[in-house]
């Protein structure tokens, strides 16, 4: 019996209101009223040059994908410890994603090592803003201007985090936000790409990939009297109802930060002691240059085996808690890229050590006294079996 969810959606209470506006509008398919209001707010709100918004941070990573060229024989430098769509939008254009390490604390590309990995090949690199916390984006940009090569952000888990005062999404030259149900702010399904090149033709291109391969956008700005098909592209377009819950969302943005950063100072405070324990290696902290939207919550284990155990014993008390990622280099389809298992031991041992915590508005006070009495418990027990 499930006495506590992994993940819980948050409403401001607006949501119904807005849908229902939509509805009213008669526009419920892209690019309507509460789509205008979205992209309004995000570029207001993170200094963003261009938002597109699209039916999922996937769809944005391929789009910016299709924006930088990419060809058959092309590179793409990117941490394994992703998800399926950082590599995939790679693919889908017959490049190659190019697996590189990530750091100890932050569990984010490694600039080092995305360094080690550049070749005459690689066009582009992707650094992942894990858990809300940004990346090193001063060295990864010094690397990247030194070597001529694209930076896209994935900020999927970074919407509202910022490094050195800049929003996540805004440092490369494309950003891509998802607005997944999983996700701190909410569509059910949903994305964005931001560009933040200056160059006109990159944000006409997209627009054109956006709109199914005609010039359609720029015929409802009434730029000219009709529109046609002028290029390849797909359907990347949100319906103004998930806008309209989006902008619900957004509108509370602050505050619904605010609550994941009184449970994560409070998982903090009453964990930190435990670090001192053989068993437990890492909690997660936000480098005093960044600014986190408090995306995820985990516990990084000594090895798999003690993992393991409290991911049974959570769930045995009620508790839902889950691992997160099973790294890119090592799935199936990473062997068939050419990959092993032995490769990128840090990423390995941080994915078969690692746990995560429940994190959402919702969780009272008495639920993180539970989460937090039940791991007492549970390390009291590891700890008298010698870790």
């Amino acid at each position: 019996m499930c006495k506590i969810v992994f993940n819980k959606i948050y409403l401001s209470g607006k949501e119904k209101d807005y849908i229902a506006d939509a509805l009213i509008r008669g526009n419920v398919s892209g690019d309507g009223h509460y789509t205008r209001k979205v992209n309004e707010f995000l570029e207001e709100k993170f200094a963003l040059e261009q938002v597109l918004m699209t039916t999922s941070a996937t769809h944005a990573l391929e789009m910016a994908a299709q924006l930088i060229n990419l060809k058959e024989n092309d590179e793409v430098i990117m941490p394994s410890f992703s998800f399926s769509s950082t590599a995939n939008a790679v693919l889908k254009e017959g490049a190659k994603p190019v697996f590189a390490e990530i750091k100890p604390d932050t569990f984010n590309l490694d600039p080092l090592d995305f360094e080690a990995k550049i070749t005459d090949k690689t066009r582009a690199v992707i650094p992942v803003h894990y858990a809300g916390i940004s990346c090193e984006m001063d060295q990864i940009r010094e690397i990247a201007a030194e070597n001529n090569i694209y930076i896209i952000e994935d900020a999927a888990h970074a919407v509202n985090s910022f490094y050195r005062g800049e929003a996540a999404g805004s440092m490369g030259d494309f950003g891509c936000y998802s607005f997944h149900g999983s996700k701190n702010f909410v569509s059910g399904e949903g994305g964005a790409l931001i560009i933040n090149s200056r160059q006109k033709k990159l944000i006409k291109k997209a627009e054109i990939i956006r709109e199914k391969g005609t010039n359609r956008s720029r015929f409802l700005r009434g730029e000219i009297d009709k529109y046609s098909w002028v290029g390849e592209g797909s359907s990347y377009l949100p319906s103004d109802i998930l806008m309209a819950l989006l902008f619900a969302q957004l509108e509370e943005i602050d505050d619904i930060t605010a609550q994941r950063k009184k449970v994560f100072d409070y998982y903090n405070y009453h964990l930190n002691e435990f670090l001192t324990q053989d068993f437990l290696e890492v909690i997660p902290s936000v480098p005093s240059d960044r600014k986190s939207n408090y995306h995820i919550y985990y516990l990084k284990f000594k090895n798999q085996k003690i993992r393991d155990f409290v991911l049974k014993e959570l769930r045995r008390y009620g508790i839902e808690a889950v691992f997160h990622f099973l790294p890119l280099h090592s799935s199936p389809m990473g062997k068939k890229l050419g990959y092993s298992k032995e490769e990128l031991r840090l990423t390995n041992d941080i994915a078969d050590s690692m746990l995560r915590l429940p994190i959402y508005p919702d969780l009272s006070r008495s639920d993180l006294e539970f989460i937090i009495g039940t791991l007492r418990v549970i390390f009291s027990q590891i700890s008298q079996a010698g870790g």
